[in-house]
């Protein structure tokens, strides 16, 4: 079995490098270790990209524009008990209030416009890259939750298939994955930060879960 190294920068992008021969001892669950994180502050969006290096035994990793259907899709919608869809106007006491991520406005359901907002759940298995924020505040971590008022959004993500065939190729190799925002700055400005990450396979295995360094922005700021 051939091992296929790669590297590469993906704002969900993904560029492949060379090949060498395979160890023996690869893990079957995707394995990753901590490598870089930089900060490129640009006239446009600015970058925060953290490097991260991996190893997997079946090259499983990566996801393409067509993994939508289960359980790769995006959105899980919820019904009632006559297995109606759940619509705001009608939500249940338990329901949460307007905001993007647990509510859709006039989705495509069934290959049909349901012209109405609906309740969904977010499925975790549209993504295979997880990205936990933390902010250090008196000397301890406490995480910067995204998905929590006012923004509302995640920088979880997807990269693309690694290997393009389904032949169990080994790999290993780095991925350097640029988040952009033009809002670091303004968020983040002094406070030192540490991100978490994990990797998820094709099999929906989880790696284990690294952390970068802390850093301040202006100690990892580079000229683009």
């Amino acid at each position: 079995m051939r091992l296929h190294r790669i590297s590469g920068v993906f704002f969900l992008a993904f560029l492949a490098a060379s090949c060498v021969n395979p160890p023996d001892n690869f893990p079957s669950v995707p394995s990753i270790s901590f490598e870089s994180v930089e900060y490129v502050s640009t006239a446009g969006p600015d970058s925060l990209i953290v490097g991260i290096d991996f190893q997997d035994a079946e090259g499983d990793l990566g996801l393409s524009a067509t993994d939508i259907n289960p359980p790769f899709n995006a959105l899980n919608y919820k019904r009632d008990a006559a297995g109606n869809l759940i619509t705001y106007s009608n939500r249940p006491p338990e329901a949460p209030t307007y905001n993007p991520i647990d509510w859709v406005i006039d989705p495509i359901v069934n290959n049909q416009t349901v012209k109405d907002t609906i309740w969904v759940e977010q499925n975790p298995n549209q993504y295979n890259i997880f990205v936990k924020f933390f902010i250090k505040r008196n000397g301890q971590f406490t995480e910067f939750r995204w998905e929590d008022p006012p923004f509302f959004t995640t920088f979880n993500g997807r990269f693309p298939r690694i290997l393009t065939s389904e032949d169990g190729q080994a790999v290993e190799g780095n991925i350097k994955y640029a988040m952009l925002s033009s809002g670091w700055e303004s968020i983040f400005r002094n406070d030192t930060v540490r991100i978490d990450l994990q990797v998820q396979d094709r099999q929906l295995n989880r790696s284990n879960e690294v952390s970068t360094s802390e850093f301040t922005l202006r100690q990892i700021t580079r000229n683009p």
